[in-house]
């Protein structure tokens, strides 16, 4: 199998790995765990048009952020098929079907099975592996059971206050393939800690007796810790290794199983992407350096010696401080509602976006004008500013939306398209009106939004500052836009402080 260093798509070099996000918020976190590994990577919001790709022909690593949580099984089917073909043509090895970690779905939306079962018709080969715990995020799967940190404490999925309560796809099951056998008829298997014990060549042998006795098309991997989940990463290179193109479905837990093998040491040579016309920095922004992968059993995962140029501050923590900071937050976690708390006790304003308002076709533009002088006279005050549609999952705010869209022929999840929509046009408008630098969006569909109301095609990572939560650089068509600081948070990621330590640029 030729090296990274001659294998060409076009005119750059074949990526070390490809993968599809199924929120904004999500994908964002897959960024993070690659920039922390030294790897180049440039995140798509949109699938990209050759023109784009070439913007960034040094790029390791290449991310598209979609929507496939919020789709039904037909529109998962319209929007991920043609999708995939177009990845898998740039030749990757490891290709990421990237969902939250902690594995929120359901059989009609945003269905993991169904990607599953388009995934493998795609890209082919023995089983689909799915990885679900990321210890670094404090996601742990034991003998086939999900757990996940709130706060302090650790819980089972199906007991977690916020999961076990989410307002679209409530997780009742902490089984995963149970949970998956809702989703799909494929042949599943448990790879369990039991059998990720003792040597390498041992655990090899483990999985190998597995695929061959039980043929399974779905082999889900305990993961416990950091050790553990890097043997399952040389099993994924195995893999890869043995078929071409591996399909991965999983948190990005994934990345952190693979990157310390596809990461390797940093090579010179080379600049970093071309600008693309944009203001801030450049292409590189703080990505990841150009690397060779380490012996992880796959010649496809070596890269090339020059081909990946030099990159600013690769893995680095903390960045300039801003005098204010926007927050949109469509986030009803008790994480968020506690991070807005915080955030008025420091001096912010807290704005309530009153959802039925956005609803209500004939008090829309009366309650989009109240909501924009709101926030411009805060902000030309020198205030941060949060606009927040609900403080925490036992808002009242949150049942009175849902009757209003239930009574005006709305589906529960179009308010996710409405809700997104005006926080969007908001942002866009301070954004542009006062030369906003940094902007925090909490929520996954709020940050699909709010990103295309601004234009922007491309996020590249530009520090580390919490968890789950890193500060990427956007790259817009809208110059107005372009080189803007952005931080797209998950509803339960960060501190009760991290609002703060974003507009600071640092958590300390």
């Amino acid at each position: 199998m030729a090296s990274m260093a001659d294998a060409k798509v076009g005119e750059r070099a074949r990526p070390l790995l490809c993968y599809y996000g199924d929120d904004f918020t999500g994908s964002t976190d897959v960024l993070e765990a690659l920039f922390r590994h030294g790897l180049h990577t440039v995140l798509f919001l949109a699938p990209p048009t050759p023109e784009q790709l070439g913007r960034f022909p040094d790029a390791a690593c290449i991310g598209v952020a979609g929507v496939g949580r919020s789709m039904t099984p037909d529109e998962m089917e319209r929007e991920l098929r043609p999708l995939f073909r177009m990845l898998k043509t740039l030749g990757a090895s490891i290709f990421h079907y990237k969902v939250c970690s902690t594995f929120d779905s359901s059989p009609g939306v945003g269905s993991i099975g169904k990607a599953a079962e388009i995934g493998r018709e795609v890209f082919g080969g023995r089983f689909v592996p799915v990885i679900a715990g990321v210890p670094y995020l404090r996601r742990y799967t034991v003998f086939g059971h999900h757990f996940a940190a709130a706060g302090g404490q650790v819980y089972r999925l199906d007991r977690h206050p916020t999961m076990s309560r989410h307002p679209v796809t409530p997780m009742g099951e902490s089984d995963l393939l149970r949970h998956l056998a809702g989703q799909t008829a494929m042949r599943s298997a448990l790879f369990s800690i039991l059998d990720q014990e003792g040597p390498m060549e041992e655990v090899s042998g483990r999985l190998e007796r597995l695929a061959e006795a039980e043929r399974p098309e779905l082999v889900l991997f305990d993961v416990l810790d950091d050790e553990r989940l890097a043997k399952v990463g040389r099993l994924i290179l195995e893999e890869a290794g043995r078929q071409g193109t591996v399909f991965v479905v999983g948190s990005s837990g994934v990345e952190y199983a693979l990157a310390g093998r596809l990461g390797g040491q940093a090579h010179g040579g080379g600049s970093g992407a071309a600008d693309g016309g944009g203001h801030g920095a450049s292409a590189a922004d703080g990505g990841g350096h150009g690397a060779s992968a380490a012996d992880g059993g796959s010649a496809a995962m070596t890269a090339g010696g020059g081909d990946r140029g030099p990159v600013e501050a690769a893995g680095g923590h903390g960045a300039d401080e801003v005098d204010r900071l926007l927050v949109i937050s469509g986030s009803c976690s008790p994480m968020t509602e506690r991070q807005i708390a915080a955030a008025v006790t420091t001096g912010y304003t807290a704005i309530r976006v009153p959802v039925s308002g956005l609803i209500r076709e004939e008090e829309r533009a009366r309650t989009m004008e109240r909501l924009t002088l709101a926030a411009k006279q805060a902000l030309s005050d020198g205030r941060s500013v949060v606009l927040y549609s609900a403080a925490g999952p036992g808002d009242g705010a949150i049942e009175a939306g849902r009757a209003e869209l239930a009574a005006r022929g709305f589906r529960p999840e179009d308010s996710s398209r409405v809700l997104g929509t005006a926080m969007g046009t908001l942002a866009r408008e301070l954004v542009a009106d006062l030369g906003l630098r940094r902007v925090l969006v909490a929520g996954g569909d709020t940050s699909g939004y709010v990103t295309r109301e601004l234009g922007v095609y491309a996020l590249s990572c530009r520090a580390e500052l919490e968890p789950g939560g890193p500060l990427c650089r956007a790259w817009s068509s809208d110059p107005r836009f372009d080189g803007l600081e952005l931080v797209l948070k998950g509803g339960q990621v960060g501190s009760p402080n991290f609002f703060e330590h974003v507009r600071r640029g640092r958590v300390k």
